[in-house]
């Protein structure tokens, strides 16, 4: 298992609810949550094989919002 961080753009439940279908149809992850208390937005995505952070932050790209490894 690997587990990614991303600082992000995602803010509300609204920004989830938005990249929700991206996220659960990358191949791959099994899992992952937002932190939006955290000042960084933090993404943790739990994968189950390798998976390029360009991957996830290109998906996120697509629905218009920002992600940076961590």
């Amino acid at each position: 298992m690997e587990t990614l961080k991303f600082k992000t753009t995602i803010k509300c439940g609204g920004c989830i609810s938005s990249v929700t279908p991206v996220l659960d149809h990358l191949e791959g992850i099994e899992k992952w949550e937002v932190d939006t208390v955290n000042p960084d937005k933090i993404l943790t995505v739990t994968a189950a094989t390798a998976l390029k952070p360009e991957t996830v932050i290109s998906a996120l790209a697509a629905k218009g919002y920002l992600a940076e490894a961590m």
